[in-house]
């Protein structure tokens, strides 16, 4: 009997809406930051930014205040996940966690040079550098350049940069562009939430006379200050170094195994953030409506299957005899 694609799959992805969302397998971990996202949030639009309403009664920039921050949280949390809590969908989150992070396909049968003589890498050319490709047991593929197998997920990601737990997927080609913009668009909120927060603490302190007066008036302030410093430094951190990534057109788990030697995929700074944020986004090559006709040995999953994309058209590669 035919079975739908998204049915049926060999990894640890999870589907919601038959074929339309999948994830990871820690998709849970996107509860734990959606509240860390809306938590705050709350706090700050019914507390801090309530009294900065009544600072500003003449130009209403209380009032702007207010909407910056709605509309600062509703482009942040949308950047990495999704969430009936809130009442627009949530897309750049979304987006991160929700797509294909850019699998490539897996074989049912070894290659048949990898049947008639095993070897467990050969060489490619690069842009006129040759690199070794991994065969990789489980998808019983040759690794296309720069993809790496998540132990987590259990795929071959195309441009694997590594395995994030907060948004519960791979971030690879198709998804790195929407995390690195969720990142620092949390940076950009956590400077605009600690400014506003120490802003109405200068305002209390000019009615109440002293700082210790002003901070047990406007504790929720202090609270939201430090929260936001903490996490400023910890996505603010994550922002500058991705910044440094993709100037070097460099992937984490690059980076991580390569240290600064030669990268043969570096094209220049500007052409390398041309590459990650003016490049079109990859369509999957999985059509999860179509049917499997053949039986495979695969199991059944809940709602589990995933989309795909092999090999980077920005960089050209050719195969060469080892």
């Amino acid at each position: 009997m035919a079975i739908r694609v998204y049915r049926v799959w060999e990894g640890r992805n999870i589907f919601f809406i038959k074929w339309r969302l999948m994830f990871g397998p820690d998709a849970r971990l996107l509860v734990i930051t959606l509240l860390l996202i809306v938590v705050p949030i709350v706090i700050f639009c019914t507390t801090v930014a309530r009294n900065l309403l009544h600072e500003f009664p003449t130009y209403n920039a209380g009032y702007v205040i207010l909407v910056v921050t709605i509309l600062f949280t509703i482009y942040v949390s949308l950047a990495d996940s999704f969430s009936a809590l809130l009442t627009v969908v949530l897309v750049l989150l979304f987006l991160t966690s929700a797509c294909d992070p850019g699998i490539v396909p897996r074989n049912s049968h070894p290659p048949e040079e990898e049947i008639d003589s095993p070897k467990l890498q050969k060489d490619v050319v690069v842009n006129d550098f040759v690199i070794k490709v991994k065969y990789c047991d489980t998808c019983k593929i040759y690794r296309p350049p720069r993809c790496s197998h998540c132990r987590k997920c259990d795929n071959c990601v195309e441009r694997f940069d590594h395995h994030c737990p907060w948004v519960g997927q791979c971030i690879g080609l198709r998804n790195y562009r929407y995390f690195f913009l969720l990142v620092s668009s949390s940076a950009l909120l956590c400077i605009f939430i600690f400014a506003m927060s120490a802003l109405n603490i200068k305002f209390v302190m000019n009615d109440h006379g002293t700082l210790w007066k002003a901070i047990k008036e406007s504790l929720a302030s202090v609270i939201l200050m430090v929260y936001s410093f903490i996490f400023f430094w910890l996505v603010g951190g994550l922002t500058c170094f991705h910044l440094y990534l993709i100037g070097r057109n460099q992937t984490t788990h690059e980076n991580y195994k390569q240290g600064n030697k030669q990268n043969v995929y570096d094209r220049g700074c500007f052409r390398n953030f041309r590459e990650v944020f003016c490049t079109k986004t990859k369509s999957s090559r999985y059509n999860f409506r179509a049917y499997i006709q053949e039986e495979k040995p695969m199991r059944i999953a809940q709602e589990v299957k995933i989309d795909d994309e092999e090999g980077d058209g920005r960089t050209k590669v050719q195969a060469r005899n080892s």
